[in-house]
């Protein structure tokens, strides 16, 4: 995961803009200053030697606050943008207080949302910050277990300077245009990436389209929820997301919004309290119809790596065998890119180059014509080709549930 490689798989991808991340890591905020040049017109860095020119990057990390509110603890994660290296010091002067920044790439800190807000618009009202991927049961603002109800709540008089909120992959715009009381927020896809691979790097994004590729430029846009410039997001189909549905993972069950309730979000195999997906905490909070749609907002699309895709087609496991990546790299080799293929890519000129089972695949994912059984508690989801195929709702063994007393959870 060295800036190198980033850089390499990023255009591979088809991304133009990547964030470094944890800039607030002492060794990886070195690195940046010796791999990477700043360009102070634009707010953005490149590599150095003019390695990989089409890739730019944008200086980010992502930081945990824990911290007591009414008697609770909250445990929130938050992303912070910053346009220069001058402002990602003193961020982490400031931030250093609070915490331990060389424990951790994304560091725990001790101080609550408002002050951590409080403390990175002081050092520059340039510097954006807004909730990560907002709906995960842990260390989210809307979590289910550690989390709030409210934006409002969560961040207190500093609210103001909250224009923008991460929908991460088990939720994607409707799910979240359902809560009228974060109208005001820019809905953002940014997936974090734990590996270079394409399978991993921009499985979400978000598309521009700028005069000038600046920092400003795409703070502005978001800011001003602009749609003219902000263009759409990238997004999974939310199904795929490790926490999409309510279920227990060491206990197979993954269960719908509607059969948790049923079993009052108790296991029916341990008996413990189950993780509450997505899904169902959507709607715990929800004030909309499942079918709203807003008005005048970026747009979305739904797609899954191509990796993934691939290795479906292929009935293989990894999207990391070498016959996977054959097929992957010839499409590459073709049109240059993989959002090229995922996103423009005619069915015609795709059989020229992978069978046409592969190439059918391609336009189902991007005509959002497949199934995905919802991942669960930690579980991806998993993609279904097959048209044919039900989705399975509840997914929990009949064996198990005729040894379990089922009055005990209806």
């Amino acid at each position: 995961m060295g800036i190198r490689e980033i850089a390499r798989y990023a255009k591979i991808k088809g991304l133009q803009l990547v964030g470094t991340g944890d800039f607030t890591h002492p060794q990886w905020l070195r690195e940046i200053r010796e791999i990477l040049v700043s360009d102070s017109s634009t707010g953005l860095f490149k590599l150095t030697n003019n390695v990989e020119p089409s890739v730019n990057f944008m200086l980010t990390t992502e930081v945990c606050t824990i911290f007591d509110y009414k008697n609770h603890t909250k445990k929130v994660h938050h992303v912070i943008f910053t346009p220069s290296l001058d402002h990602a010091i003193q961020i982490n002067d400031r931030l250093c207080k609070h915490g331990s920044l060389s424990g951790d790439g994304r560091p725990i800190l001790n101080m609550t949302a408002p002050q951590l807000v409080e403390e990175i618009m002081q050092v520059s009202t340039a510097n954006m910050i807004f909730p990560a991927h907002a709906w995960t049961p842990w260390f989210s603002v809307f979590g289910a277990f550690s989390g709030f109800d409210s934006i409002d709540d969560c961040y207190q008089d500093m609210t103001k300077h909250i224009h923008a909120l991460e929908t991460g992959l088990s939720s994607d715009p409707p799910m979240n245009w359902r809560l009228s009381n974060i109208d005001r927020l820019t809905l953002v896809s940014n997936s974090d990436s734990h590996s270079f691979w394409p399978w991993r790097i921009g499985r979400e994004a978000n598309v521009f389209e700028l005069e000038n590729l600046s920092y400003w430029e795409v703070i502005d846009a978001i800011r001003t929820k602009d749609a003219r410039r902000f263009k759409f997001t990238i997004e999974t189909d939310p199904a795929y997301g490790k926490y999409h549905w309510t279920g227990h993972r060491n206990c197979n069950v993954s269960l719908s919004p509607a059969e948790a309730r049923k079993f009052n979000n108790i296991c029916p195999v341990c008996r413990r309290e189950l993780t509450k997906g997505v899904e169902q905490r959507v709607e715990d909070l929800a004030d909309r119809p499942a079918d709203f749609k807003a008005k005048n907002v970026p747009g979305f699309m739904r797609l899954l790596p191509l990796s993934e895709i691939i290795a479906t087609v292929l009935n293989i496991d990894s999207p990391s065998t070498q016959t996977v990546w054959k097929i992957y790299n010839a499409l590459l080799n073709r049109f240059g890119d993989e959002y090229t293929v995922l996103i423009d890519a005619s069915k015609e000129e795709l059989i020229k180059t992978v069978e046409p089972s592969i190439a059918e695949a391609i336009i189902k994912v991007r005509e959002g014509s497949v199934k995905v059984i919802p991942g669960f508690d930690g579980v991806y989801g998993k993609l279904v080709l097959d048209s044919h195929t039900d989705v399975p709702e509840p997914t929990v063994s009949p064996r198990t549930l005729k040894q379990k007393n089922l009055a005990d959870f209806w």
